[in-house]
């Protein structure tokens, strides 16, 4: 079964204390041979050594000792959560996995992608994600079954309050999944080039602004209060760029990915 791993798994090295970079999670049939394999190999491009299991892996109603180790030793873990992910019991449970470890563990991220779904649908489990519950609520009535179903439920919600990428028909997929690589390449990075956590810029090269003039006990110096739909990659972007030219600790939604959103967007206000 490790040769399996070994040939799903890209040839760079990982970063310092983990055995891969990028854990991907995902629901086979909704995207394995489109999103979820373009994303795979711009990672693999930019070096980042990436987990992506094999069909071998999936067989039979347990999730395999292999990809729970896979979960635990990886230092991100981006969840594909598309429209039929919580069909999939195997999916749920590698979701509810993640989520564990990623309260146990220091230093573990979590990245959603909502692919083709509301993060709203996913935290509440609505619409496609509903009836997926309804459906597994109608398999499993004895007490196990409940609280497991309900271990999913929390998963769920946990994950959809956490900042990640939306993507839908107007967006490209090319451009998310260049954002998303260069968030993840910034945050494998960021020791290396002296990069504090919330004040990242968008581009490989961009210097931090961590050197500029301290104004605490105020952690950011500007908040961007923007609809992204209007602004996000025209004139917020250049207003974003230019005061951090200049060095200005300023703060923008994006900051969010990985963290839970509502409670990130009121301490950073």
């Amino acid at each position: 079964m490790a040769s399996v791993i070994q040939r799903r798994a890209s040839s760079s090295s990982p970063s310092r204390g983990w055995n891969f970079d990028v854990f991907l999670s995902f629901r086979g049939e909704d995207t394995r041979h489109n999103f979820t394999d373009h994303l795979y190999k711009a990672l693999v491009q930019e070096r980042i050594h990436t987990f992506r299991d094999s069909e071998e892996l999936r067989r039979g109603e347990a999730i395999a000792g292999e990809l729970l180790k896979s979960i635990e030793e990886s230092r991100i873990c981006v969840i594909i959560l598309s429209e039929n992910y919580a069909d999939s019991g195997w999916c749920l449970d590698e979701l509810e996995k993640i989520m564990e470890y990623r309260m146990k563990q220091t230093g573990k991220l979590v990245f959603p992608i909502f692919y083709r779904v509301e993060a709203d649908d996913v935290r509440k489990q609505q619409k496609g994600y509903g009836k997926a519950f309804a459906d597994h609520e109608s398999r499993n009535r004895d007490e196990e079954g409940l609280r497991k179903i309900e271990r999913w439920r929390e998963a769920l919600s946990m994950v959809g309050n956490i900042g990640g990428w939306t993507l839908r028909d107007d967006r490209s997929e090319l451009a998310v999944i260049q954002e998303i690589t260069s968030t993840i390449w910034k945050c494998l990075n960021r020791e290396r080039f002296h990069v504090d956590k919330k004040i990242v810029g968008r581009g490989h090269g961009r210097a931090s602004s961590s050197t500029s003039t301290s104004t605490d006990p105020w952690e950011y110096e500007v908040y961007i209060n923007f609809s992204a739909v209007d602004t996000r990659y025209n004139f917020t972007d250049y207003l974003y760029a230019a005061l951090h030219q200049k060095g200005i600790r300023t703060f923008r939604e994006e900051e969010l990915r990985g963290e839970e959103v509502e409670t990130s967007r009121w301490r950073n206000l």
